[in-house]
């Protein structure tokens, strides 16, 4: 959405001086940090941060963070849609490289939905592909990625399998966008938890036009469910309604995040849609990148590693919440 000289010069006028620094780091949602490059910002820059400035995580930190994520996102659909994941050359850098665990492609019943699947894969790629490019040899490797038990242990926690089965997220179209909200929501959470810190209004205008991104798929994922009339394929699945099912998977990675509620199904209490879950402003709500990790990491207590990154990720910022 921004072009790589536009944000590589932002990212080299960050470095000009420690208070150009320090603005920057408040901005870097800029560049498509995915699903929650930004959210970092809330937990190690907010404004009970910033008397210390020192302490804040350098610019290459965050974007390594974000790019984490990337890689989980963009393995997740690039095997959704071709059965194969990302290049070998797209996955090395600094840190522990490691394998992804799972993932084949899924038969999609409807053209429209591997539309969206393909288009959604080919941007997380691009993601991916800019951070990189941007971090240079500071950019960290793929850490290890499990595809597999990690959506077993999420939907058993919501209460879609029983005990002794499992998810499997590429079984058919109705997992895979069960799956795929799984994701998605978190990252626009992320990004408007980053909104507070950014103070040069270029670069909120950057991250904004990025959360907006973030919110089209989310919102393409929830209508996809909404819309979806036929009931749950995968084996050992109970239940026929996509809809309930993703109440449940929203109780599910709420339990997770804290006490606050930050998460809604795409219906509400009434079973009317819920295609854009806000608070009783009409807000969208904000995730701290401690409880993006204590989603991703499937756990409500501090961790450094576990669910879909069962070696953790690779970088400075690695730990989840300790209040969650």
């Amino acid at each position: 959405m921004f072009g790589k000289d536009f944000v590589g010069k932002m990212i080299n006028r960050s470095a000009e001086n420690e208070p150009d620094r320090r603005t920057f780091l408040r901005a870097a949602g800029v560049g498509s940090l995915g699903v929650v490059g930004a959210g970092a910002l809330s937990t190690l820059g907010g404004p009970s941060a910033s008397a210390a400035p020192a302490a804040a995580p350098s610019d290459g930190a965050v974007l390594n963070f974000a790019l984490n994520l990337e890689y989980l996102e963009a393995q997740f659909y690039s095997f959704a849609v071709s059965g194969k994941g990302l290049p070998e050359a797209l996955t090395t850098g600094t840190g522990n490289q490691g394998p992804v665990t799972g993932g084949r492609a899924v038969r999609f019943a409807s053209k429209r939905v591997r539309q969206y699947a393909e288009e959604i894969a080919s941007d997380e790629r691009q993601h991916v592909e800019f951070l990189r490019r941007e971090l240079g040899a500071a950019a960290v490797s793929q850490p290890a990625i499990d595809l597999q038990s990690s959506f077993t242990a999420a939907a058993q926690a919501a209460g879609l399998v029983r005990a002794g089965h499992s998810f499997d997220a590429f079984a058919c179209e109705e997992n895979f966008l069960l799956a795929a909200y799984l994701f998605e929501d978190v990252g626009v959470t992320a990004y408007k938890g980053a909104a507070p810190l950014i103070t040069n209004k270029t670069y909120l205008e950057a991250a904004a036009g990025i959360l907006a991104v973030e919110a089209y798929h989310a919102g393409n994922i929830r209508s996809a469910i909404l819309e979806k009339e036929t009931g749950l394929l995968g084996t050992g699945l109970f239940g026929r309604d996509l809809k309930e099912a993703s109440v449940k998977l929203s109780d599910a990675r709420d339990s997770l995040d804290g006490s606050a509620d930050l998460d809604q199904g795409v219906i509400d209490g009434n079973g009317r849609a819920n295609i854009v879950p806000t608070d009783n402003n009409g807000i969208a709500y904000s995730r701290t990148a401690g409880q993006v990790l204590n989603v991703v990491y499937l756990t409500n207590t501090q961790a450094t590693s576990g669910g879909f990154f069962p070696n953790g990720v690779n970088g400075e910022i690695n730990s989840s919440d300790n209040n969650a």
